[in-house]
């Protein structure tokens, strides 16, 4: 058999060359088999407190215990009614009444109260503006444009068609007259 062995490298003994192939090959498929994985595939462990939710039992509980005590009850009430002549007490003589009636009230009180205080204030206020300063401010202004404008104030609005109408206006309404 190891005559027909052609190794992968020169080698001078076939046969000691055959016997090391064959060792390292068996070893490499030892190291294959009991070889771990890189990338755990096992499932997630699983945790019972996640599974058994023991609060949400606790919670059944109590509410199963409340309901068979209401039930109890009833039964006791039912049962005292077949015994005796089952009158029953249903007249309500109270009269319904708010319980927040009163602090409403105050608060109304309050914020009416808070309301004409400061509309007294508004009423007592005297204006920051004077329409008179703003009136005489707006005729130096115009007056000042006037002084500086080469044409007069309303030229689009009407022109005339000869010089002799020009002139008549400029006369009608004197312009202010020029420091220099």
């Amino acid at each position: 058999m190891h005559r027909s062995y052609q190794p992968i490298l020169p080698s001078s003994n076939r046969l000691l060359q055959k016997k090391w192939d064959d060792k390292y090959y068996y070893e490499h498929q030892l190291l294959v088999r009991d070889a771990r994985p890189t990338i755990d595939t096992r499932p997630p462990r699983t945790y019972m407190h996640l599974h058994m939710k023991l609060k949400k039992l606790q919670l059944e509980q109590e509410r199963t215990a409340t309901i068979e005590r209401d039930n109890r009850i009833l039964l006791e009430k039912m049962a005292q009614t077949m015994r005796t002549t089952g009158r029953l007490d249903n007249r309500n003589t109270y009269s319904a009444r708010s319980l927040n009636q009163e602090k409403r009230r105050r608060e109304l009180l309050r914020v009416s109260r808070e309301n004409s205080t400061m509309a007294k204030r508004i009423v007592d206020r005297k204006p920051d503006l004077n329409r008179n300063d703003w009136s005489t401010s707006w005729s130096k202004n115009i007056s000042y444009l006037d002084n500086i404008s080469k044409y007069e104030f309303d030229w689009h609005e009407s022109r005339p068609n000869t010089r002799q109408q020009s002139s008549r206006r400029a006369a009608s309404a004197p312009r202010a007259t020029r420091r220099e």
